[in-house]
Protein backbone atom coordinates (compact mmCIF):
# COMPACT_ATOMS: atom_id res chain seq x y z
CA UNK A 1 0.00 0.00 0.00
CA UNK A 2 1.69 3.37 -0.83
CA UNK A 3 1.28 6.22 0.86
CA UNK A 4 0.14 9.59 -0.78
CA UNK A 5 1.08 13.12 0.27
CA UNK A 6 0.47 16.87 -0.39
CA UNK A 7 2.14 20.06 0.20
CA UNK A 8 0.76 22.18 2.59
CA UNK A 9 0.09 25.06 -0.37
CA UNK A 10 -2.33 22.20 -1.87
CA UNK A 11 0.35 21.47 -4.47
CA UNK A 12 0.04 18.05 -6.83
CA UNK A 13 0.09 15.24 -4.55
CA UNK A 14 2.96 12.79 -4.93
CA UNK A 15 3.18 8.94 -4.30
CA UNK A 16 5.78 7.17 -2.46
CA UNK A 17 6.22 4.65 -4.95
CA UNK A 18 6.90 1.19 -4.14
CA UNK A 19 10.15 -0.14 -4.90
CA UNK A 20 10.54 -3.98 -5.15
CA UNK A 21 9.92 -4.99 -1.23
CA UNK A 22 10.95 -3.46 2.31
CA UNK A 23 14.80 -4.01 1.55
CA UNK A 24 15.04 -2.35 -1.92
CA UNK A 25 14.58 1.01 0.60
CA UNK A 26 13.83 4.64 -1.04
CA UNK A 27 13.59 6.01 -4.54
CA UNK A 28 15.50 9.09 -5.27
CA UNK A 29 12.06 11.18 -5.45
CA UNK A 30 12.64 15.11 -6.07
CA UNK A 31 9.08 15.23 -4.27
CA UNK A 32 10.19 14.66 -0.32
CA UNK A 33 11.25 16.98 1.48
CA UNK A 34 14.71 17.78 2.50
CA UNK A 35 15.92 19.03 6.19
CA UNK A 36 17.21 22.49 6.47
CA UNK A 37 20.24 22.57 7.81
CA UNK A 38 20.18 25.87 9.40
CA UNK A 39 17.19 25.72 11.23
CA UNK A 40 18.91 22.12 12.67
CA UNK A 41 21.50 24.25 13.33
CA UNK A 42 19.51 26.95 15.25
CA UNK A 43 17.94 24.23 17.45
CA UNK A 44 21.57 22.92 18.63
CA UNK A 45 22.46 26.13 19.39
CA UNK A 46 19.39 26.92 22.09
CA UNK A 47 19.41 23.36 23.21
CA UNK A 48 22.96 24.04 24.45
CA UNK A 49 22.02 27.04 26.08
CA UNK A 50 20.83 24.49 28.36
CA UNK A 51 23.53 24.15 30.95
CA UNK A 52 25.94 25.75 28.92
CA UNK A 53 29.29 25.85 30.39
CA UNK A 54 31.81 29.36 30.17
CA UNK A 55 34.07 27.43 28.40
CA UNK A 56 32.08 25.33 25.99
CA UNK A 57 29.90 22.19 26.02
CA UNK A 58 27.43 21.70 28.48
CA UNK A 59 27.29 20.28 32.07
CA UNK A 60 22.97 19.19 31.18
CA UNK A 61 23.00 15.47 33.51
CA UNK A 62 19.35 13.89 33.30
CA UNK A 63 17.12 15.28 36.17
CA UNK A 64 19.35 18.49 36.63
CA UNK A 65 17.06 21.90 36.22
CA UNK A 66 19.25 22.26 33.24
CA UNK A 67 17.73 18.94 32.15
CA UNK A 68 13.92 20.12 32.69
CA UNK A 69 14.38 23.31 30.81
CA UNK A 70 16.27 21.55 28.00
CA UNK A 71 13.41 18.60 28.00
CA UNK A 72 10.64 21.72 27.79
CA UNK A 73 12.26 23.59 25.12
CA UNK A 74 11.95 20.17 23.07
CA UNK A 75 8.45 19.25 24.06
CA UNK A 76 7.69 22.86 22.43
CA UNK A 77 9.80 22.18 19.30
CA UNK A 78 7.88 18.89 18.94
CA UNK A 79 4.25 20.85 19.47
CA UNK A 80 5.00 22.71 16.55
CA UNK A 81 6.09 19.79 14.50
CA UNK A 82 2.26 18.89 15.69
CA UNK A 83 3.13 16.18 17.47
CA UNK A 84 0.80 14.58 19.94
CA UNK A 85 3.47 15.16 23.19
CA UNK A 86 3.15 12.97 26.51
CA UNK A 87 5.46 12.52 29.61
CA UNK A 88 5.51 8.13 29.99
CA UNK A 89 5.66 6.96 33.72
CA UNK A 90 9.71 6.92 33.04
CA UNK A 91 9.80 10.45 32.39
CA UNK A 92 10.43 9.38 27.93
CA UNK A 93 8.80 12.52 26.38
CA UNK A 94 7.03 11.08 23.09
CA UNK A 95 5.86 12.83 20.59
CA UNK A 96 3.32 10.45 18.81
CA UNK A 97 1.74 11.34 14.91
CA UNK A 98 -1.51 9.27 13.74
CA UNK A 99 -1.27 6.96 10.91
CA UNK A 100 -4.09 5.66 8.51
CA UNK A 101 -4.53 2.55 10.12
CA UNK A 102 -4.06 2.63 14.54
CA UNK A 103 -3.83 -1.06 14.16
CA UNK A 104 -0.19 -1.04 12.93
CA UNK A 105 3.10 -0.92 15.55
CA UNK A 106 4.23 1.85 16.04
CA UNK A 107 7.48 3.20 13.82
CA UNK A 108 9.71 4.95 16.36
CA UNK A 109 12.46 7.36 16.50
CA UNK A 110 14.52 9.73 18.67
CA UNK A 111 17.43 9.86 21.26
CA UNK A 112 18.61 11.64 24.95
CA UNK A 113 19.23 14.82 25.70
CA UNK A 114 21.07 14.45 28.73
CA UNK A 115 24.82 14.38 28.62
CA UNK A 116 27.81 14.18 30.50
CA UNK A 117 29.17 16.73 32.90
CA UNK A 118 31.22 19.03 30.68
CA UNK A 119 30.21 17.06 27.70
CA UNK A 120 29.46 18.66 24.20
CA UNK A 121 26.23 20.18 22.50
CA UNK A 122 25.66 17.30 19.61
CA UNK A 123 25.55 13.44 21.53
CA UNK A 124 22.01 12.62 21.72
CA UNK A 125 20.95 16.14 20.76
CA UNK A 126 21.13 15.19 17.26
CA UNK A 127 18.99 12.47 17.22
CA UNK A 128 16.37 14.39 19.13
CA UNK A 129 16.17 17.39 16.96
CA UNK A 130 17.09 15.50 13.67
CA UNK A 131 13.90 13.52 14.54
CA UNK A 132 12.00 16.23 15.29
CA UNK A 133 13.25 18.03 12.16
CA UNK A 134 11.48 14.82 10.57
CA UNK A 135 8.23 15.00 11.91
CA UNK A 136 8.22 18.57 11.17
CA UNK A 137 8.60 18.11 7.27
CA UNK A 138 5.78 15.09 7.55
CA UNK A 139 3.70 18.22 9.42
CA UNK A 140 4.43 20.70 6.29
CA UNK A 141 3.91 18.84 3.92
CA UNK A 142 1.02 16.76 4.78
CA UNK A 143 2.53 13.44 4.27
CA UNK A 144 0.40 10.64 5.67
CA UNK A 145 2.11 7.42 7.06
CA UNK A 146 -0.14 4.01 7.78
CA UNK A 147 1.37 4.03 10.61
CA UNK A 148 1.76 5.61 13.70
CA UNK A 149 4.98 7.67 14.20
CA UNK A 150 6.74 8.40 17.22
CA UNK A 151 9.51 10.63 18.53
CA UNK A 152 10.92 9.97 21.79
CA UNK A 153 13.22 11.70 23.91
CA UNK A 154 14.92 8.82 26.44
CA UNK A 155 15.27 9.76 30.02
CA UNK A 156 18.78 9.54 31.51
CA UNK A 157 20.51 7.50 28.74
CA UNK A 158 24.03 8.83 29.83
CA UNK A 159 23.46 7.60 33.21
CA UNK A 160 22.60 3.88 32.35
CA UNK A 161 19.53 4.35 29.71
CA UNK A 162 16.92 4.85 32.42
CA UNK A 163 13.90 5.47 30.21
CA UNK A 164 14.82 2.94 27.40
CA UNK A 165 15.59 -0.13 29.63
CA UNK A 166 11.98 0.94 31.10
CA UNK A 167 10.40 0.87 27.79
CA UNK A 168 11.99 -2.40 26.81
CA UNK A 169 11.00 -3.42 30.94
CA UNK A 170 14.28 -4.21 31.45
CA UNK A 171 14.67 -1.78 34.62
CA UNK A 172 15.21 -2.88 38.28
CA UNK A 173 13.14 -1.41 40.49
CA UNK A 174 15.68 -1.71 43.01
CA UNK A 175 17.93 0.92 41.14
CA UNK A 176 15.38 3.95 41.55
CA UNK A 177 17.11 4.61 44.48
CA UNK A 178 20.66 5.06 43.42
CA UNK A 179 21.90 8.64 42.70
CA UNK A 180 22.53 10.11 39.56
CA UNK A 181 24.80 13.20 38.88
CA UNK A 182 22.01 15.69 39.35
CA UNK A 183 22.31 14.77 43.30
CA UNK A 184 18.73 13.50 43.07
CA UNK A 185 18.13 9.41 43.85
CA UNK A 186 16.54 7.91 40.41
CA UNK A 187 13.54 8.04 41.77
CA UNK A 188 13.28 11.26 42.55
CA UNK A 189 14.73 12.11 39.23
CA UNK A 190 12.26 11.08 37.10
CA UNK A 191 9.60 12.56 39.31
CA UNK A 192 11.35 15.87 38.78
CA UNK A 193 11.01 15.11 34.92
CA UNK A 194 7.43 14.58 35.00
CA UNK A 195 7.13 10.50 35.09
CA UNK A 196 5.90 8.27 38.00
CA UNK A 197 8.47 5.66 39.40
CA UNK A 198 5.67 3.69 41.47
CA UNK A 199 3.92 2.86 38.35
CA UNK A 200 7.45 2.54 36.25
CA UNK A 201 6.32 -0.96 34.42
CA UNK A 202 3.44 1.15 33.23
CA UNK A 203 6.23 2.31 30.34
CA UNK A 204 7.48 -1.24 29.00
CA UNK A 205 5.87 -2.11 25.52
CA UNK A 206 5.23 -5.33 24.53
CA UNK A 207 7.07 -7.16 21.24
CA UNK A 208 5.63 -6.30 18.47
CA UNK A 209 4.02 -2.76 19.47
CA UNK A 210 7.14 -1.03 18.06
CA UNK A 211 7.31 -2.06 14.46
CA UNK A 212 11.06 -0.36 14.15
CA UNK A 213 13.34 1.66 16.10
CA UNK A 214 16.24 4.13 13.87
CA UNK A 215 18.05 6.04 15.98
CA UNK A 216 20.13 9.15 14.55
CA UNK A 217 23.22 9.56 16.12
CA UNK A 218 26.66 11.18 16.28
CA UNK A 219 29.49 8.48 15.26
CA UNK A 220 31.22 9.76 18.53
CA UNK A 221 34.47 8.33 16.63
CA UNK A 222 36.69 9.47 13.47
CA UNK A 223 36.55 6.89 11.45
CA UNK A 224 33.55 8.88 9.07
CA UNK A 225 35.76 12.21 9.39
CA UNK A 226 38.90 10.28 8.70
CA UNK A 227 37.22 8.54 5.70
CA UNK A 228 35.33 11.45 4.28
CA UNK A 229 32.22 9.12 4.60
CA UNK A 230 28.71 11.12 5.03
CA UNK A 231 26.58 8.17 6.19
CA UNK A 232 27.74 5.24 8.89
CA UNK A 233 25.10 2.49 8.69
CA UNK A 234 25.71 0.52 12.11
CA UNK A 235 26.12 -3.28 11.97
CA UNK A 236 25.48 -3.42 15.77
CA UNK A 237 26.39 -1.35 19.23
CA UNK A 238 29.04 -3.59 21.28
CA UNK A 239 28.46 -5.44 24.35
CA UNK A 240 30.58 -4.32 26.82
CA UNK A 241 32.09 -6.81 29.61
CA UNK A 242 34.24 -5.29 32.98
CA UNK A 243 36.26 -6.69 35.17
CA UNK A 244 37.88 -5.44 38.66
CA UNK A 245 41.37 -7.27 38.55
CA UNK A 246 43.28 -7.48 41.95
CA UNK A 247 46.86 -8.12 41.61
CA UNK A 248 48.30 -9.72 45.15
CA UNK A 249 51.96 -9.11 46.03
CA UNK A 250 54.13 -8.53 48.84
CA UNK A 251 54.63 -4.50 50.02
CA UNK A 252 58.23 -4.52 51.48
CA UNK A 253 60.70 -1.93 52.05
CA UNK A 254 61.69 0.14 48.73
CA UNK A 255 65.56 0.42 49.90
CA UNK A 256 66.37 -2.81 51.68
CA UNK A 257 64.61 -5.21 49.09
CA UNK A 258 66.92 -6.53 46.43
CA UNK A 259 65.60 -6.36 43.09
CA UNK A 260 65.70 -10.52 42.94
CA UNK A 261 63.63 -11.19 46.19
CA UNK A 262 60.60 -8.63 44.90
CA UNK A 263 56.72 -9.59 44.42
CA UNK A 264 56.00 -6.50 43.01
CA UNK A 265 52.27 -5.76 42.07
CA UNK A 266 52.66 -2.95 40.18
CA UNK A 267 55.18 -3.97 38.07
CA UNK A 268 52.94 -7.39 37.29
CA UNK A 269 50.26 -4.77 36.92
CA UNK A 270 51.68 -3.08 34.53
CA UNK A 271 52.63 -6.14 31.88
CA UNK A 272 49.30 -7.46 32.65
CA UNK A 273 48.01 -4.28 31.23
CA UNK A 274 50.80 -4.27 28.15
CA UNK A 275 49.32 -7.49 27.66
CA UNK A 276 44.77 -6.68 27.69
CA UNK A 277 46.44 -3.78 24.97
CA UNK A 278 48.55 -6.29 23.15
CA UNK A 279 46.17 -9.33 22.92
CA UNK A 280 43.27 -6.75 21.61
CA UNK A 281 45.53 -4.81 19.12
CA UNK A 282 46.71 -8.17 17.55
CA UNK A 283 43.50 -10.43 17.24
CA UNK A 284 41.54 -9.91 14.06
CA UNK A 285 38.40 -7.69 14.15
CA UNK A 286 37.19 -4.22 15.63
CA UNK A 287 37.64 -5.14 19.35
CA UNK A 288 38.73 -3.00 21.69
CA UNK A 289 39.54 -3.31 25.13
CA UNK A 290 40.98 -0.75 28.07
CA UNK A 291 42.55 -0.87 31.24
CA UNK A 292 40.66 2.70 32.38
CA UNK A 293 41.34 2.62 35.96
CA UNK A 294 44.71 1.38 38.70
CA UNK A 295 45.09 2.10 42.14
CA UNK A 296 48.78 1.07 43.72
CA UNK A 297 48.87 0.53 47.34
CA UNK A 298 49.74 1.76 49.98
CA UNK A 299 51.04 4.25 47.41
CA UNK A 300 53.89 5.34 49.40
CA UNK A 301 57.26 6.38 47.45
CA UNK A 302 59.27 4.05 49.45
CA UNK A 303 57.14 1.23 49.52
CA UNK A 304 56.88 -1.60 46.81
CA UNK A 305 53.23 -1.83 46.03
CA UNK A 306 51.79 -5.06 47.33
CA UNK A 307 48.57 -4.97 45.98
CA UNK A 308 47.06 -3.32 42.76
CA UNK A 309 43.21 -3.04 41.56
CA UNK A 310 42.63 -2.31 38.44
CA UNK A 311 39.97 -2.12 35.51
CA UNK A 312 39.81 -3.87 32.44
CA UNK A 313 37.18 -3.74 29.86
CA UNK A 314 35.97 -5.44 26.66
CA UNK A 315 33.94 -4.18 23.67
CA UNK A 316 32.92 -6.22 20.66
CA UNK A 317 29.86 -7.07 18.44
CA UNK A 318 30.34 -10.47 19.48
CA UNK A 319 29.68 -12.26 23.09
CA UNK A 320 31.76 -15.18 21.71
CA UNK A 321 34.86 -12.89 20.91
CA UNK A 322 34.74 -11.07 24.14
CA UNK A 323 34.61 -14.32 25.97
CA UNK A 324 37.45 -15.18 23.69
CA UNK A 325 39.66 -12.27 24.72
CA UNK A 326 39.14 -12.47 28.23
CA UNK A 327 40.65 -16.43 28.18
CA UNK A 328 43.47 -15.10 26.43
CA UNK A 329 44.01 -11.85 28.99
CA UNK A 330 43.33 -14.55 31.96
CA UNK A 331 46.09 -16.40 30.51
CA UNK A 332 48.76 -14.53 30.32
CA UNK A 333 47.73 -13.36 34.01
CA UNK A 334 48.57 -17.08 35.02
CA UNK A 335 52.18 -16.18 33.57
CA UNK A 336 52.47 -13.08 34.68
CA UNK A 337 51.43 -14.46 37.91
CA UNK A 338 54.23 -16.95 38.10
CA UNK A 339 56.94 -14.77 36.80
CA UNK A 340 56.23 -12.58 39.18
CA UNK A 341 55.23 -14.65 42.70
CA UNK A 342 52.34 -12.66 42.59
CA UNK A 343 48.05 -13.92 42.45
CA UNK A 344 46.31 -12.31 39.93
CA UNK A 345 42.65 -12.31 40.37
CA UNK A 346 39.05 -11.50 38.44
CA UNK A 347 35.48 -10.30 39.42
CA UNK A 348 33.56 -9.58 36.64
CA UNK A 349 30.90 -6.69 37.61
CA UNK A 350 27.58 -7.13 37.02
CA UNK A 351 27.29 -4.30 34.39
CA UNK A 352 27.35 -6.57 31.21
CA UNK A 353 25.88 -5.05 28.31
CA UNK A 354 24.86 -7.63 25.41
CA UNK A 355 25.89 -6.76 21.82
CA UNK A 356 22.94 -5.43 19.71
CA UNK A 357 22.79 -6.43 16.28
CA UNK A 358 20.55 -3.75 14.08
CA UNK A 359 18.35 -5.61 11.45
CA UNK A 360 19.68 -6.44 7.94
CA UNK A 361 16.77 -5.02 6.29
CA UNK A 362 17.00 -1.89 7.74
CA UNK A 363 20.76 -1.62 7.36
CA UNK A 364 19.66 -2.01 3.39
CA UNK A 365 17.14 0.85 3.75
CA UNK A 366 19.09 2.88 5.44
CA UNK A 367 21.94 2.28 2.61
CA UNK A 368 19.61 2.99 -0.07
CA UNK A 369 18.03 5.97 1.24
CA UNK A 370 21.87 7.17 1.64
CA UNK A 371 22.32 6.18 -2.28
CA UNK A 372 18.98 7.88 -3.38
CA UNK A 373 20.41 11.14 -1.79
CA UNK A 374 23.62 10.68 -3.09
CA UNK A 375 25.32 9.90 0.10
CA UNK A 376 28.34 8.19 0.28
CA UNK A 377 28.22 5.23 3.12
CA UNK A 378 29.91 2.67 4.85
CA UNK A 379 29.06 -0.19 7.53
CA UNK A 380 30.59 0.12 11.02
CA UNK A 381 30.14 -1.11 14.82
CA UNK A 382 29.39 1.29 17.04
CA UNK A 383 32.12 1.34 20.04
CA UNK A 384 29.23 3.00 22.40
CA UNK A 385 26.18 2.31 23.99
CA UNK A 386 22.90 4.22 22.92
CA UNK A 387 19.51 4.01 24.00
CA UNK A 388 18.94 1.37 20.74
CA UNK A 389 20.42 -1.54 22.30
CA UNK A 390 17.79 -1.81 25.08
CA UNK A 391 14.96 -1.28 22.36
CA UNK A 392 16.67 -4.20 20.45
CA UNK A 393 15.28 -6.04 23.31
CA UNK A 394 11.48 -5.63 22.08
CA UNK A 395 12.16 -4.75 18.33
CA UNK A 396 13.98 -4.26 15.18
CA UNK A 397 16.46 -1.99 15.17
CA UNK A 398 18.40 0.12 12.92
CA UNK A 399 21.34 3.24 13.34
CA UNK A 400 22.39 6.10 11.18
CA UNK A 401 25.91 7.89 12.22
CA UNK A 402 27.04 10.85 10.85
CA UNK A 403 30.31 12.37 11.32
CA UNK A 404 31.98 14.17 14.36
CA UNK A 405 34.95 16.25 13.41
CA UNK A 406 38.15 15.02 14.80
CA UNK A 407 36.11 11.58 16.53
CA UNK A 408 35.86 13.95 19.77
CA UNK A 409 32.94 13.16 21.79
CA UNK A 410 32.04 13.87 25.63
CA UNK A 411 33.99 17.03 25.13
CA UNK A 412 33.06 20.71 24.63
CA UNK A 413 34.99 20.52 21.61
CA UNK A 414 32.44 17.40 20.26
CA UNK A 415 31.21 19.19 16.21
CA UNK A 416 28.75 17.44 13.70
CA UNK A 417 28.57 19.77 11.03
CA UNK A 418 24.87 21.23 10.37
CA UNK A 419 24.66 20.23 6.63
CA UNK A 420 25.86 16.19 8.19
CA UNK A 421 23.25 16.48 10.39
CA UNK A 422 21.24 17.97 7.45
CA UNK A 423 22.13 14.82 5.25
CA UNK A 424 21.72 12.39 8.46
CA UNK A 425 17.86 13.77 9.09
CA UNK A 426 17.30 13.33 5.21
CA UNK A 427 18.48 9.84 5.34
CA UNK A 428 16.19 8.78 8.66
CA UNK A 429 12.58 10.72 7.34
CA UNK A 430 13.29 8.63 3.75
CA UNK A 431 14.07 5.35 6.37
CA UNK A 432 11.10 5.66 8.53
CA UNK A 433 9.42 6.10 4.87
CA UNK A 434 10.42 3.01 3.64
CA UNK A 435 9.35 1.28 6.41
CA UNK A 436 6.20 2.26 6.58
CA UNK A 437 5.36 1.89 2.93
CA UNK A 438 6.68 -1.78 3.00
CA UNK A 439 6.40 -3.00 6.46
CA UNK A 440 7.76 -4.70 9.36
CA UNK A 441 11.24 -5.82 9.31
CA UNK A 442 10.63 -9.98 8.77
CA UNK A 443 7.58 -9.63 7.47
Amino acid sequence: MAGTFSTAAGCTAGIIALVGGFAAGVRADEALPRADPGRLERHIESLGRFGANPGGGVSRVAFSPADVAGRQYVQALMREAGLEVRIDTAGNIIGRRAGADPSLPVIMTGSHIDSVPQGGNYDGDVGVLGAVEAARLLHQHGIATRHPFEFVVFTDEEGGTVGSQAMAGRFSPGSLDLMSHSGLSIRDGIRAVGGDPDRLADAARRPGEIAAYVELHIEQGAILDESDVDIGVVEGIVGIRWWEVTVDGTANHAGTTPMGRRQDALVAASELVLAVNRIASTTTGTQVATVGRIRAEPGAPNVIPGRVVMTVEIRDLGAGKMESLFRAIEAEAGRTSDAHGVRVSFAEVDLALDPAPTDERLRKVIENAAESLGLSHRRMPSGAGHDAQEIAHIAPIGMIFVPSRDGISHAPREYTDPQDIANGTDVLLRTLLAIDRDGRPGR
